[in-house]
């Protein structure tokens, strides 16, 4: 199947809006000794958080974090070491697995804000673009299927096209895809996808408009 797309915006973000809520905040105090928060206030909350953050050693204020967002994912000695990882930017991007890069992502820039800069500023990548069948099929755009369009549109020296060599020409399944690519939404005729800068920075896109041949795995 063959795709024409459309860049319409690409912007480089260092906070999700979705990635902490209310309720996150009031757990995560109660955690670091402050059971008592009252009100709804999202920014007073946040910034009552990170004055109880501070109290702590960087290190172990991430380790509650991680703790918290993670527990069911990551065992104890995991999370040991991904709390001194993050304070020396040493998080490997494959580890401990591609579908916490959104958590970690999130966890990292609590961090870095309540510490004003002690970890390491990441940063997300958010891509507004239009997606059209060449074949005028019905066709469910997925997140494989943008991923690898934008795979064919991205500098050879991208770590996906390096990391994912056999799942982009279709000769493995792209169960990665779901994970790399945060979020795809639709608007209107218009499509949006989130993902880490690690995957694609802003320097490595080579066109607004380009198409691109999708194949897909099939299993003999």
């Amino acid at each position: 199947m063959k795709y024409a797309i459309k860049i319409h915006k690409i912007s480089t973000v260092n906070t999700l809006p979705d990635a902490w809520n209310i309720s996150d905040y009031k757990e995560l105090l109660e955690k670091f000794g402050f059971a008592d928060a009252q009100g709804d206030d999202r920014e007073e909350l946040q910034e009552l958080l990170f004055m109880a953050i501070t109290d702590y050693e960087p290190n172990e204020a991430a380790a509650i974090v991680l703790t918290y967002k993670l527990s069911e994912h990551l065992n104890e000695g995991q999370i040991e070491q991904l709390s001194h990882e993050m304070l020396l930017d040493k998080i490997s991007e494959e580890y401990p697995e591609i579908g916490l890069h959104k958590d970690l992502f999130s966890i990292n820039q609590l961090l870095y804000k309540a510490y004003n800069g002690k970890f390491f500023n990441t940063e997300a990548t958010i891509v507004d673009f239009e997606i059209l069948p060449l074949a005028n099929a019905e066709t469910e755009i997925t997140k494989e299927i943008v991923l690898k369009c934008f795979a064919q549109n991205l500098d050879s020296h991208n770590v996906i096209i390096r990391l994912f060599g056999n799942q982009l020409n279709a000769t493995e399944a792209f169960e990665e895809a779901n994970d790399v690519i945060w979020q795809l939404k639709k608007n209107a005729e218009n499509y949006r996808f989130t993902t880490s800068e690690y995957w694609m920075s802003k320097e490595e896109f080579l066109t607004d408009e380009f198409e691109a041949a999708v194949d897909f795995f099939e299993e003999e």
